[in-house]
């Protein structure tokens, strides 16, 4: 399973920069301490390279992602930008209130490698701060971007065990997590919650 997770994310290289792009005009600042979350990073390189946010991590799970993200961060050059923790779903390792910007991509559609928690992702921002949750290619990765990686995508995606989902199952879970009130849809360029914590 982690060779077909280490290939979509190498595969969609070319959507990060058009995605940090989106996920910088929801967040509506350049500073901040930003975490990626999960199997499925990449994104955070992009944001580094755009300016948004001012220091960076990957919040690493399952067990084994952690070497590929090493050797990502190294080979990219930013060593001393972008650090690594080894955590899981519930965060375990990230202190309360300390994350502005948190990215989870692929958290709504993979029941069998793990479950979301909701409650986890707001305990960890800080007030004020944005989580950026779900998957898609976002609002402007161009056709000519997507349509190379399209059928290969879709077929990694399958193998890893995706699921479709929809914004009532999702909003059943928010209201079960008691954060539907913090919460928000964005369904242009894929299936996005956009989780904001009180001031």
């Amino acid at each position: 399973m982690l060779p077909l997770i280490c290939e979509i994310n190498s595969l969609w290289e070319p959507v990060y920069p058009h995605l940090a792009r989106h996920i910088g005009e929801v967040y509506g600042r350049n500073a901040g301490a930003v975490l990626e979350v999960g199997p499925f990073c990449g994104v955070v390189y992009d944001l580094v390279r755009q300016g948004i946010g001012s220091s960076f991590c990957i919040a690493s799970f399952p067990r084994g992602m952690d070497s590929f993200y090493t050797g990502e961060i190294a080979e990219r050059g930013m060593r001393d930008r972008v650090d690594m923790v080894r955590t899981s779903p519930d965060l375990g390792g990230i202190a309360d209130n300390t994350i502005d910007l948190l990215v989870f991509r692929g958290a709504l559609f993979f029941p069998s490698l793990f479950k979301v928690d909701h409650r986890a992702i707001l305990r960890v921002l800080r007030p004020g701060g944005t989580a950026f949750v779900g998957g898609g290619f976002g609002k402007y990765t161009p056709p000519e971007v997507i349509r190379p990686l399209a059928d290969r995508s879709r077929e990694l995606n399958y193998l890893i065990g995706k699921k479709e989902t929809t914004v009532d199952e999702i909003q059943k879970d928010l209201e079960a997590a008691g954060i539907s009130e913090n919460a928000e849809f964005i369904t242009e360029g894929g299936l996005w919650v956009i989780i904001r914590k009180d001031a």
